[in-house]
């Protein structure tokens, strides 16, 4: 049998990419031009320009990346490259509503000129407060009111001192008394006593008694004119308040009227303060006790005439807003209505609403982190009623509860005009939108950031100088070139491919902050490869107390791992475990066993419900395989059963598939496998090995293994060919590898990877359709003939017993 053309290990350079930063002029950071935002990102900066520009309802943005992408720095830039184009939003103030109190008036005015308003009423009350006291202390006002209460009162005089005269006339005394006024019969000017009455002739007091029926008649006239007089002293001391109010407070109110004239609503408002202000001169002119104006009302008795200056435009601020929600609770985002307690009770009036982020964003955008808007109860509701009705309302937690005990408001709703921007990872954005069709109603841009970039000179340039802007930013020791190369190379690790770079910034950030305290330890101004090296094995070592247990355990002899012979259906297969943003490879003895039987492979895994589906359907293709290459002319009669020795814990995905295989095929061919190997990658029901996850982090713990126990130089790791391109080993195993005491194969089929662990050749059909004679295919076929020839015998032995 012709010997097929040996498998080369790969060279040193297929194992680690340099970064090329040869077309970076520069000797540190420093000198490098900062990078505000990803340019390498046009699928996600296209979608964010594209939702910003969209003005039609329900255009809001969705941006997706990877946890760690940071990807709401790089939101922000386009966002606020995008508001400052746009015209600055309205100022909204809230005021009272005099004739129902509990539903404050929102008033829009041009931007800026908010607080203007405010200032102007707060001098038109300052005015007032002076001028309306002076107005009525001034002496024509007190002469007119006295001529007034004359008038009245000369008028009840004349009627009482009449109705006397005609008492008198009668001989009736008319006498005031505690109780009122009585009548008695007079006598030489005095009235005469009860007892002299009494002995008056009968005829006598019985004239008396009309007499006085007839005068507590008009007396009884004569007192019900006097609320009448007194009705209508104050109706006209009422009058004569409001024309000389009005006099006071009209140039006062028209000259505040002036700079609002073009804002119809603001004119209309200072026209219910005059009126109110009329109906409530005592406010101004009667004195208060010490305390009262306290008390009466929360902010004081004045708080009517003032305005709520709810959100306004700072002066130097060009554009529309940008707002970041941090915190986005239900009263963060929509507003509140603060109480406080005044003598024991908790009230409130239009002062004392608060602005949400919405508020402050309208006529902009506002930035919301998905996680933190979904752990607040009530906040996505609330934010899809406001995109829905396009309106504010300020809404309380407690009355969607049933909590609320103390008297509220219902502030005016405020139109809506903001553009929307959620930002989270992609599993939390697919969840919710399964979850919640109104989702896509609310937000049908997708701006879905990518995780790496192609690498090349320009997006290598690209993190040179995003390194430098986290070390500038961040007020770190700048990186030197050797440095910078070597966080560029640790990207393209994080990418897991020697082709890409990872984008995101959380972990480069990470490791320049450390490398730069590495720097500042070892006494160094600017950091350099050494020291971004020592902060990546630092990090490393930080997250390793359970990889190093891992490796005791089969140091040991306590997990079973051989890396040195030979051996039948047993070979060693790599894992990968991740804990916390720490993953770490380790090699996991597979072993196989065969018998004839129906033609069953079981998956130990599988059967005590450790395996789960992706690992059973890679056991299950080993059957395919099996039954599409060996002994096609009888049934498949193979009973085999595979496992991961020593394996407490779930075990899925297919990337162990290959070398399933192999341990399969060694029991089947009775071939031993170098234990010196171990293998990965998952395989098709054509042999062909396919590329898996985390190849350098199995290659490395194979390695760690072999490098305790002692390189032997025959030591090494099979990957599929397809993961040679992933390649970015640490320096130890890259110099080993070049040293010649550790090799990586990259195997592009079944036949090709078995060769290496048997030495044997896999062997090809010839002519006959048979195998090659001696080749490891030829021995599997083989020994299913006999085992399909052993259950046929078997069934005739039973057939002949029965």
């Amino acid at each position: 049998m012709p010997a097929s053309a040996p498998i080369s290990p790969l060279p040193p350079d297929r194992l680690y990419r340099q970064a090329d930063i040869a077309a970076l002029h520069f000797e540190t950071t420093r000198e490098l031009a900062p990078l505000d935002e990803f340019a390498d990102q046009p699928r996600a900066h296209e979608a964010i320009r594209f939702g910003t520009d969209m003005a039609v309802r329900g255009f809001n943005i969705f941006a997706i990346g990877a946890i760690g992408a940071h990807i709401q720095g790089s939101v922000r830039a386009l966002l606020e490259d995008a508001a400052s184009s746009r015209p600055k939003p309205s100022d909204w103030v809230y005021v009272n509503n005099f004739a129902t109190p509990h539903r404050p008036v929102a008033i829009a005015l041009p931007p800026g000129r908010a607080p203007a308003l405010d200032k102007a009423l707060d001098g038109l009350i300052d005015d007032l407060k002076a001028a309306l006291p002076a107005a009525f202390e001034s002496e024509d006002y007190q002469k007119r009111r006295g001529a007034i209460e004359q008038e009245i009162r000369g008028r009840n005089e004349r009627g009482f001192t009449a109705l006397r005269d005609k008492a008198t006339a009668k001989g009736i005394a008319i006498l005031r008394t505690p109780m009122g006024f009585a009548m008695a019969p007079m006598k030489d000017g005095q009235a005469v006593p009860p007892a002299e009455f009494n002995a008056w002739p009968a005829e006598r007091q019985q004239e008396v008694q009309t007499a006085i029926e007839e005068l507590e008649k008009d007396l009884e006239e004569t007192l019900r004119r006097l609320p009448r007089a007194e009705r209508e002293q104050r109706d006209a001391v009422r009058a004569l308040d409001r024309e000389t109010a009005r006099l006071v407070i009209a140039q006062p109110i028209e000259d505040c009227k002036s700079p609002f004239a073009d804002v119809p609503k603001v004119v209309q408002h200072l026209d219910s303060i005059q009126a109110d202000i009329l109906e409530n001169i005592a406010l101004f002119v009667a004195p208060q006790a010490p305390g009262e104006e306290s008390t009466a009302r929360p902010g004081g008795l004045f708080d009517r005439y003032q305005v709520n200056v709810l959100v306004t435009t700072v002066d130097g601020e060009a554009g529309a807003p940008v707002i970041e929600e941090v915190h986005p609770t239900l009263s963060n985002l929509v507003g509140r209505i603060e109480h406080l307690a005044v003598q024991g009770a908790l009230v409130t009036n239009f002062r004392l609403i608060k602005p949400g982020s919405l508020h402050r964003a309208n006529g902009g955008a506002l930035m919301i982190d998905l996680r933190n808007l979904l752990a607040e109860p009530l906040s996505w509701a609330a934010l899809k009623r406001a995109l829905l009705r396009r309106e504010i309302v300020v809404e309380d937690a407690a009355r969607f509860m049933g909590m609320t005990a103390t008297v509220t408001l219902e502030p005016d709703p405020i139109p809506l005009d903001v553009k929307v921007v959620l930002f989270g990872d992609r599993t939390l954005y697919y969840m919710l939108v399964a979850a919640d069709p109104d989702t896509a109603q609310h937000f049908k841009v997708l701006a879905d950031f990518d995780d790496d970039v192609d690498r090349s000179p320009a997006s290598e340039m690209m993190i040179a100088r995003l390194i430098g802007s986290i070390a500038a930013n961040a007020g770190l020791k700048p990186l030197d070139r050797g440095g910078v190369a070597r966080v560029i190379a640790h990207a393209a690790r994080l990418a897991d491919d020697a082709g890409k770079l990872t984008l995101l910034v959380e972990s480069i950030h990470d490791l320049v902050a450390e490398a730069s305290h590495c720097a500042g330890q070892s006494g160094r101004e600017v950091v350099t490869h050494d020291c971004v090296e020592e902060a990546i094995a630092q990090q490393r070592r930080r997250a390793a107390r359970v990889e190093e247990r891992a490796r005791e355990m089969i140091l040991r002899d306590i997990a079973l791992i051989a890396t040195t012979g030979s051996s039948v259906g047993q070979v060693n297969g790599l894992s990968v475990m991740a804990l916390a943003g720490h993953a770490f490879g380790r090699p996991t003895r597979i072993t196989a066993r065969v018998r004839p039987g129906s033609g069953r492979i079981v998956d130990i895994e599988r059967e005590v419900e450790l395996g789960g589906p992706l690992h059973s359907k890679g056991v299950l293709i080993l059957s395919g395989f099996l039954a599409g290459r060996y002994a096609l002319g009888v049934p498949m009669s193979l009973y085999a059963s595979l496992v991961f020795e020593q394996s407490y814990g779930g075990v899925d995905g297919d990337s162990a598939s290959s070398a399933e295989l192999y341990a399969l095929l060694s029991a089947l061919a009775e071939v031993p496998l170098r234990q010196d190997l171990a293998v990965t990658g998952s395989v098709d029901q054509h042999g062909m090995v396919q590329a898996i996850g985390g190849v350098n982090e199995k290659i490395e713990g194979f390695f760690d293994v072999c490098a305790a126990r002692g390189l032997t130089g025959t030591q090494g790791v099979l990957i599929p060919h397809s993961n040679a391109q992933h390649l970015m080993l640490r320096a130890d195993v890259v110099a080993a590898c070049a040293a010649g005491r550790f090799a990586v194969y990259p195997v592009r089929t079944i036949d090709e990877g078995i060769r290496l662990l048997t030495g044997r050749e896999a062997g090809e059909r010839d002519g006959g359709r048979r195998y090659t004679e001696y080749g490891v295919n030829r021995l599997v076929e083989d020994r299913l003939a006999a085992f399909a020839k052993a259950r046929q015998a078997f069934g005739r032995d039973v057939t002949d017993g029965t």
